[in-house]
């Protein structure tokens, strides 16, 4: 019994080394776990660190936010003060003073044709001869009716002279004396008449010479010699006055009393120039129709121009250009500076190396500049890189030495690369 008492606490003894062996195994296994746990808990310490560093790009965002914007390069001019004087671009024609359509005034045939295609004439000069023998034949008849008639009127005179001697003798009654002066009243009107008839033939024979009523240059002529013309109907040719010539334009409403102020004060210089490089005209204005077209609203106006060389022919466009009036010192900027908006025009002004804007009133533009005010004299106002420009935007002006040289141009970009870098 002691003996197998001994026995069981030896294997009692011996199972709970062998647990506590076990434990303890267990125990070192556990163990490395927990410092894998503790490799992996430095591993995730890793994106918990990238986690917290991670707020911290926003915030460097932020203070890029809050950072000044960099400035826009630009290009200004300074406000200038000076006359502008209002000029007037259209398009016009040019047109003759004076053209004439020569017509026959009576019905006959071409006897001769006394000129040729674009020839020029004088006034008075011999165009055609008609076939004139009817009125010569005319003529003579009423020549001699004529003489018949005076002959009768003599006689009259002769018997009236007659009878008042009679009746200073009291021979006859002063009847017949009566009778006699009212016989040579009647004969005389007679030979008027006669000579009337005379003129009347003489002017039908003066239709077979026609003669040009104007000075100027033939066109094509219609008719050739025994070709039949009748009266006011057939064209023979049309004479057209080259020198002096006018040109035709249109003028806008505005400006209509600005050329009649010119107008009333002798006329306002104009220039006509041919396309082409054909050259520059001056004349002045001569007429301003009293009417303006509704569906245009412009009004027709009319130059003469001096047109010694004949280089403005009738029909030929012309580019036209009319000082009106000047604006005496007016405060100029160009064009491109004007930006459109809702409100209306502005510009972007440089005041302390930042853009302002000031809102301008439009007063006259002319070519490449405008006058307007709203501005001051000598004021920057920026021209190029307005795009990119906002209410007080800083903005650093170009150098304008450096796009006069080509080495300082090809060094200028240098430096905002520098600024940006600075950045």
């Amino acid at each position: 019994m002691k003996k197998t008492r001994s026995n069981s606490l030896r294997n009692a003894s011996l199972c709970f080394s062998l647990s506590v062996i076990l434990l303890s195994a267990c125990g070192n296994k556990e163990e490395t776990p927990a410092g894998a746990g503790t490799t992996g808990s430095s591993a995730s310490a890793t994106p918990a660190s990238a986690a917290a560093s991670a707020p911290a790009a926003p915030a460097s965002g932020a203070s890029a936010a809050a950072a000044p914007m960099p400035p826009v390069t630009v290009s200004t001019v300074a406000v200038e003060q000076k006359d502008l004087a209002v000029r007037l671009r259209s398009s016009g024609v040019v047109s003759p003073i004076n053209s004439v359509d020569v017509k026959a005034q009576t019905n006959s045939i071409i006897a001769k044709v006394h000129v040729r295609d674009g020839q020029f004439v004088k006034n008075g000069d011999l165009l055609f001869t008609l076939d004139a023998r009817t009125e010569d034949a005319n003529i003579v008849k009423a020549q001699a009716q004529l003489a018949k008639d005076s002959a009768s009127l003599a006689d009259a005179q002769r018997q009236l002279k007659r009878t008042q001697d009679l009746a200073a003798q009291n021979f006859i009654a002063q009847g017949q004396v009566d009778t006699a002066k009212a016989n040579v009243e009647v004969w005389t009107a007679t030979v008027n008449a006669d000579n009337a008839a005379i003129d009347g033939a003489r002017v039908a024979q003066s239709y077979a010479r026609i003669l040009a009523p104007q000075a100027g240059r033939i066109g094509t002529v219609h008719v050739s010699n025994g070709a039949t013309v009748q009266a006011n109907l057939t064209n023979l040719l049309t004479i057209t006055q080259v020198n002096p010539i006018a040109v035709t334009f249109s003028l806008p409403q505005r400006n209509i009393s600005d050329a009649l102020g010119a107008l009333k004060a002798g006329g306002a210089p104009v220039t006509a120039t041919l396309a082409d490089n054909g050259g520059t005209f001056k004349g002045k204005l001569q007429f301003v129709d009293s009417q303006i077209d509704a569906a245009s609203g412009s009004v027709k106006a009319k130059a003469y121009f001096r047109n010694d060389e004949e280089k403005l022919w009738p029909g030929a466009f012309v580019e036209v250009q009319q000082t009106l009036r000047e604006i005496k010192e007016a405060l100029v900027i160009p064009q491109g500076a004007v930006i459109y908006s809702a409100r209306g025009p502005f510009v972007y002004a440089v005041e302390s190396g930042k853009a302002v804007v000031r809102p301008i009133k439009m007063v006259q533009a002319q070519g490449a500049e405008i006058a307007v005010t709203g501005v001051t004299l000598g004021e920057s106002i920026i021209v190029e890189g307005k795009q990119n420009v906002r209410p007080g935007a800083p903005v650093v002006e170009r150098n304008k030495d450096a796009a006069k040289d080509p080495k300082a141009a090809a060094s200028s970009p240098e430096a905002p690369a520098s600024k940006a870098s600075a950045l």
